[in-house]
């Protein structure tokens, strides 16, 4: 399988020109101004769409990402919780294809790529996995490598599915799923009931590769059991509450893609964020690139 991402607006198949899918990337962000510019400057040409959900930050989180990208969305989102910060982002998505990913610094935008390709072959969602082939992590400590497969696991048997990583984020789906998925959760379960509700409304679902780093700078808000009972709480109630617009759809068989990325190190340091806003016609040089 191959990624097609092309600068042009057009795909051309024999005679027949067809528009390209345009790209929209959600980006969930609270007190993230060190972190931010790593992520916006690694993000791909293609990306037509920046929407960053701000959740009350009291740092230059928003003026970041306006320095760096002059077309960039900002939703001001005043309730907690990452569950509310991605609602409200997928519902100003104006893409074809909405990509979902933090703004820490844990997920490489350099990968977005091969989340739109199986978009572009007929699937309909696809999310990240650190346990296939490729992937991997360097923030996994034991006790989070050990729930996350056991829930899902528990999760596969529930929902005869054959996922490989159900607790990670990194998520791509065509936008006119969001209508089936129907999103309601408020915390970080969000990423589980995108899961679950997908498997169960029969969406044709691809797991690519993905390399989860370490965050560039400051402290997760993940608490291990905290947010492992929560995810088991939301499979529950998914399992038993939830009926998809689409019942009695069959669910399809997951298409596990192996990719391997090049084993190439890059620098990854926090950056002040004076150094970016001191330097005004950075804007138009960055978002031409």
């Amino acid at each position: 399988m191959s990624v097609s991402v092309p600068d042009s607006r057009t795909l051309r198949s024999g005679d027949v020109q067809a528009p390209r899918a345009s790209v929209s990337v959600v980006i969930p962000t609270l007190n993230e101004a060190m972190n931010l510019p790593w992520v916006l400057r690694r993000m791909p040409g293609y990306v037509d769409e920046v929407v960053i959900v701000d959740g009350r930050s009291v740092d230059y989180t928003v003026e970041i990402a306006r320095a760096l990208r002059a077309d960039v969305v900002v939703v001001a989102e005043p309730r907690a919780g990452k569950g509310t910060a991605v609602r409200a982002g997928l519902a100003a998505c104006s893409g074809d294809i909405i990509v979902m990913l933090d703004a820490d610094g844990s997920m490489d935008p350099q990968e977005i790529g091969w989340f739109i390709s199986p978009l572009q072959h007929d699937f309909d969602f696809v999310k990240g996995s650190r346990y296939v082939t490729g992937g991997g992590s360097e923030d996994l400590t034991l006790l989070r490598d050990f729930g996350n497969r056991a829930l899902t696991k528990l999760a596969n048997v529930v929902l005869g599915s054959n996922y490989s990583d159900l607790c990670y984020g990194y998520i791509a789906l065509r936008k006119e799923c969001l209508d089936v998925l129907e999103l309601e959760s408020d915390g970080f379960e969000i990423e589980t009931e995108l899961i679950v509700r997908a498997a169960r409304a029969g969406l044709r679902i691809a797991e690519v590769p993905s390399l989860e780093l370490n965050r560039i700078s400051g402290n997760s808000n993940l608490q291990t059991f905290r947010d492992g009972w929560r995810v088991l709480r939301t499979l529950a109630r998914e399992c038993s509450t939830w009926d998809a617009p689409t019942a009695g759809a069959r669910p399809e068989a997951l298409r596990r893609v192996k990719y391997t990325y090049p084993s190439v190190r890059f620098p990854r340091t926090p950056t002040d964020p004076q150094s970016v806003l001191a330097v005004p016609h950075e804007v138009g040089e960055l978002h031409g690139q």
